[in-house]
């Protein structure tokens, strides 16, 4: 009888030792933190919005609402692609920031709907044909959104460029890749500008074959 007294008042010095149970919202609220306002660590997530999105993808995401609900194909097609397009660059060392980086994009996308239409048209594939230019349609409409500099003050700092270059080494016979390279470096007359790399290179072209 003794030793079950014993045992019981050793199970009961236990029971008063034991440290008592405070549940964890309890214990974040006597710590300062609200139960309402915290938040796991493992339920963090990072939206890819915290970048600059580029005003054109923004208009892109959008109108992708619009598209499926009036289920039109042709801008579904194209809106998909240049998302898909934006995503895997996002995965790669040269994501697209910039309008003009998505006005590349739609250019070549155009290149190949414009081969691919060409092709259909030549195997008398009338349907495939149709289905390619309603979507060169919409990367058109999508193109003409970047606001870029006017081809003359293009012109103009071309002209320029090629106009001091010469005078600064008359004896070099300049080629468009070098004029280019000083109009973008840093500090260049195009260096931070809305332009087209390719209608840039165009013109640069054209005057040098003025000279």
């Amino acid at each position: 009888m003794a030793s079950l007294k014993t045992s019981a008042a050793q199970t009961a010095l236990r029971e008063t030792r034991r440290a008592p149970y405070v549940c964890p919202r309890c214990e974040l609220r006597q710590r300062g933190f609200s139960p309402f306002n915290y938040i796991p660590r493992r339920q963090v997530r990072y939206s890819s919005s915290d970048a600059a999105t580029p005003p054109l993808l923004a208009k892109i995401k959008n109108d992708l609402k619009a598209a499926m609900k009036a289920k039109d194909t042709p801008r579904l097609n194209v809106l998909r692609a240049m998302i898909t397009e934006y995503n895997d660059a996002a995965k790669s060392s040269t994501p697209i920031k910039t309008d003009l980086q998505l006005l590349s994009i739609l250019k070549k996308r155009k290149a190949a709907s414009e081969a691919a239409a060409a092709e259909a048209k030549q195997a008398n594939r009338q349907d495939l044909e149709e289905k390619q230019m309603q979507e060169i349609k919409v990367m058109d409409e999508y193109a003409a959104d970047v606001k870029l500099l006017p081809e003359d003050q293009i012109r103009q700092a071309v002209q320029q460029a090629v106009d001091a270059m010469k005078s600064a080494a008359a004896a070099v016979d300049l080629k468009p890749g070098l004029v280019l390279k000083d109009l973008f470096k840093t500090g260049g007359a195009l260096d931070g500008k809305p332009v087209d790399k390719s209608q840039a290179a165009r013109i640069v072209s054209e005057v040098l074959g003025q000279k």
